[in-house]
């Protein structure tokens, strides 16, 4: 076949061209096809490797301000004992999310958009793309974050403030809210710049970046051994025009200094004016804990993401950890805790050489907030590449020749801009900390769930995880969230439950495969497995219907009516086609299916479909009958339109959801699975013609309705089903106006009076069921009681009291209508106190006649009408007969169900 041998498959939407391993070269004289998602061709943007590419962005995003501004004051409030256990529990948290990382990347080909790329690609686009806003707006505020560390870090050695006793000489800046903003707004403009031109001028620059950020750590572990002790007076402007003086000192390494700065002291932060606690302290710390996916998020431009993202960030991760606890220790031993809680920059003060640490606190919130302003932009522009939120990103796709998305980066930097209105670092540091946590928390879940499916295509290279990393992952992130700031945490996750509905309700289009499909598949395997038929039980049963529809353009109202009669059972759609494997080169039914599903969707019922190829439609009716189905959700009711010669009315032009204009009007990216409405209507033939050939024999169809009664299965036939309105989707109709008529006695076997047989007390079950779906819940249900004349002033009183008492203890609402039908009875007179014990007594047209008169009668208003169908007659000679007294007991009545049961449904006790 040709499909044998085709290479092996990419994403449809943004996948590397990855081939077979012996790959045939395309023809000489002829290009490779571009890749449809990169429009016009550019040149190969990976060029990064993992050191530059992964680890000095990660390193330099987890050094970012805390390194040099933030140690002193997580010592100086939490202490050191509290604040290791903030980092243990921060690399903790981080740790579990990188094991995550490193499973997802290390399962297939990344493209750019780092962690919203494997979030979406493992769960779907709805929760993929609501995440990867949320880590995209993270990104933004970390960003603005770290341009506010920046400007407090100048502040501390430009600021205007005389009665400093730091620096002399260049405290040229005035000071102030619209100061800051100003002078954030500066470097914000000079981030952009650099991030217009391109990532790989940051790469290149990241690395000098880094040895600068080095040797400034070197200096100051250097200058806690090389300087001596001293006295600091550090000064506030307090309330009023008043000025805070504290006197701090630097004491060297000491073991009083270190014993006093064990435990916690949280105190007001002269910043924000608010007093701290292990939630603020800690939701500040972790902002050197969100720079895990730095690497992740160049996944673009690395030529082996797949290799570089593990080994990187696991490196970066130790490297960084490393260093802050050292330097948390160092601090907490040579300066009290004046000086760390009153002095963010004091590390400039107590250094050797001061600019040494200012230089790497410029360079090292300078490199974060860049790298923070890529990592937002390239996870916006795979957002507009994949065209999830529609119009409002559909710019953010546009990129330079060179491929840089600088369209994103505006966006970027125009949200950033807004964050800085926050005017101060600890301000955004609880924000930026729940979005990075909860963004967090989105990838363990996509590796738990990649995980939980238990997909044979799920098999990462990284083995260092299990379902329990993941599950603890999720869960300490989520309960950190809440610890750090419980009213962002809430607003977060309703955030990101908003634009679930958004997109759940916009249907975005989506070939990356949906992490749900595998989980139900694998749950519901696991349940039907426990669903075991010999516990079935009669209190429980429910309709499990196989309808039988040979063209659904003449089926549709059929295929309505019968999605409100299941009742919440199985609901099969079961198709014939004839045909002979030996004769044709492939199976055509495979090909059928996707048309089937669409008409599905199309119809909005809640069916699956069956099909098979037979020589005949009898057969391939056994066949469907035996197979359809798995376990314990298999049909126990076979439904089949009746055959008559009736021309049949073509749905497809009368329904609107089947007109070319509804889809256009349809929502837009709406994914189709390559059916379209065209397509769809082209599939299935024109309706059948009077005078057309059919593909069925009475004596087949007949036959048809023996097997499934000899398989124990019970039947329905419908007729005039495509005069029945109001059954689709869109229709209001509640049933109120409706009427349904149950006629339990056998009106074929004249002298039967038996109306609690199985198939009577069944048409009473159906009509029920029919009864409180959606459409006829408000409708009114009669039940209509044959009785001969002379028996009515005698007996048939009582016996109507015992059918009463019998719809009571069924719990069945309904009215009896007594009808005598001795008029009808005399059409065709038995001997008596004989009754016919032929299962097809020879009848009269008179009889038949009268049959259908009477019903014509009483049910003339009715929506629906519920009459016995009995068995066929044994003989194949009288199938004809048989068929023909059915066509003319229903003549002309309208929408009818011929119902014959053969299993016990109803259950009186509790």
């Amino acid at each position: 076949m040709t499909n044998e041998h085709t290479p092996l498959i990419t994403s449809g939407v943004c996948g590397l061209t990855v081939t077979a391993a012996t790959p045939e070269p395309p023809p000489t004289g002829t290009d490779p096809a571009p890749d449809p998602s990169a429009g016009a061709q550019t040149p190969d943007p990976r060029k990064l490797n993992t050191f530059f590419g992964v680890m000095v962005p990660t390193i330099l995003s987890m050094f970012s301000i805390v390194l040099f501004l933030r140690t002193g004051f997580v010592v100086g409030h939490a202490g050191l004992l509290q604040g290791l256990l903030m980092m243990v529990v921060a690399y903790t948290i981080i740790s579990l999310t990188i094991l995550s990382i490193c499973a997802i990347s290390t399962n297939g080909a990344i493209q750019g958009g780092g962690a919203y790329y494997m979030i979406s690609r493992s769960l779907g686009p709805e929760f993929g793309g609501s995440i990867g806003l949320m880590f995209f707006l993270a990104k933004v505020c970390a960003c603005g974050g770290y341009v506010l560390g920046l400007v407090e870090a100048i502040l501390d050695v430009f600021g205007e403030d005389p009665e400093s006793t730091g620096l002399k000489g260049v405290r040229v800046l005035p000071q102030g809210y619209w100061c800051t903003v100003l002078y954030s707004s500066v470097i914000l403009l000079l981030c952009l710049l650099v991030c217009l031109v391109g990532a790989h001028i940051y790469s290149r620059t990241a690395f000098a970046i880094l040895l600068v950020v080095t040797a400034s750590l070197l200096s100051v572990f250097i200058s806690s051994v090389a300087v001596k002790p001293k006295n600091i007076i550090i000064t506030h402007p307090g309330p009023g025009n008043q000025t805070l003086r504290y006197n701090a000192s630097y004491t060297g390494f000491s073991a009083t200094t270190l014993r006093n700065n064990l435990g916690p002291d949280y105190s007001l932060d002269y910043s924000t004016n608010t007093t701290m606690s292990f939630a603020t302290v800690f939701a500040v710390m972790f902002t050197s804990c969100t720079g895990i996916m730095a690497g992740a998020n160049m996944s673009g431009e690395l030529k082996t993401p797949s290799i570089s993202i593990p080994k990187g960030t696991i490196i970066a991760v130790v490297y960084t950890f490393t260093v802050f606890v050292v330097l948390l220790i160092l601090v907490s031993a040579t300066c009290d805790r004046t000086l760390l809680i009153q002095d963010y920059g004091f590390l400039q003060q107590i250094n050797l050489w001061p600019p040494f640490v200012t230089i790497g606190i410029y360079c090292s919130s300078l490199s974060a907030a860049m790298c923070a302003m890529i990592g937002a932009s390239r996870i916006l522009h795979a957002l507009a590449l994949d065209h999830l939120f529609g119009l409002p990103l559909a710019p953010a796709a546009i990129t330079s020749q060179s491929g840089n998305p600088w369209v994103s980066v505006l966006y970027t930097w125009g949200l950033a801009q807004c964050v800085v209105f926050a005017g101060q670092l600890n301000a955004v540091a609880g924000l930026v900390t729940v979005f990075y946590l909860l963004a967090y928390a989105a990838v363990d879940l996509a590796c738990l769930a990649l995980e939980w499916a238990s997909a044979p295509n799920f098999r990462p290279t990284f083995q260092l995880f299990s379902w329990h990393t993941c599950l603890l992952g999720i869960v300490s992130c989520l309960v950190m969230m809440f610890v750090i700031n419980p009213v962002y945490s809430s607003g977060s996750i309703v955030l990101l439950l908003l634009l679930l509905l958004f997109l759940h309700y916009r249907s975005p289009t989506s070939s990356w495969g949906y992490i749900s499909q595998a989980l139900i598949f694998h749950q519901v395997r696991k349940y039907l497995l426990m669903l075991d038929v010999r516990k079935d039980h009669v209190k429980f049963w429910r309709p499990q219907v196989l309808l039988m529809v040979s063209n659904p353009r003449s089926s549709c109202q059929l295929i309505l009516f019968v999605n409100q009669l299941k009742k919440g059972g199985l609901f099969v759609l079961g198709h014939v086609q004839l045909g002979d494997l030996d004769t044709l080169p492939s199976d055509p039914v495979q090909q059928q299916y996707n048309f089937w599903l669409s008409l599905v969707d199309k119809l909005g019922v809640k069916a699956f479909v069956d099909l098979t190829l037979s020589p005949s439609v009898r057969q391939g009716t056994q066949h469907l009958l035996r197979i359809t189905g798995l376990g314990g959700m298999k049909p126990n009711m076979l439904i089949l339109g009746f055959y008559d010669g009736c021309t049949p009315d073509d749905f497809f032009l009368q329904d609107s959801a089947f007109c070319p204009s509804s889809e256009e009007q349809g929502t837009e990216g709406e994914y189709n699975f390559g059916i379209d409405l065209p397509s769809l209507q082209a599939h299935f033939p024109p309706v059948r013609h009077v005078e057309s050939p059919r593909w069925l024999s009475p004596e087949e169809y007949v036959g048809i309705i023996s097997d499934a009664m000899k398989m124990g299965k019970n039947v329905c036939l419908g007729r005039y089903f495509f005069q029945l309105q109001g059954e689709g989707k869109d229709s209001k109709v509640d049933g109120s106006e409706r009427t349904i008529d149950v006629w339990p006695l056998n009106l074929l076997q004249p002298g039967s009076h038996d109306y609690q047989d199985v198939c009577s007390l069944f048409l009473l079950q159906m009509a029920c069921v029919l009864n409180m779906s959606n459409k006829w819940r408000n409708a009114r249900m009669r039940i209509f009681l044959n009785v001969q004349g002379g028996s009515r002033d005698q007996g048939w009183v009582v016996n109507e009291e015992t059918f009463r008492e019998l719809l009571r203890k069924l719990r069945i609402r309904a009215s009896i209508k007594i009808v005598p039908w001795d008029s009808v009875e005399q059409h065709h007179p038995l001997p008596e106190g004989q009754r016919s014990a032929e299962p097809l007594p020879a009848l009269s047209e008179d009889y038949l006649s009268a049959v259908n008169g009477m019903l014509a009668l009483h049910s003339s208003q009715a929506a629906v009408r519920f009459l016995y169908l009995p068995r066929p007659p044994p003989r194949h000679s009288l199938y004809q007969q048989y068929l023909a007294q059915l066509e003319t007991v229903t003549n002309g009545l309208g929408p009818t169900l011929l119902i014959h049961g053969v299993t016990p449904v109803t259950y009186t006790e509790l």
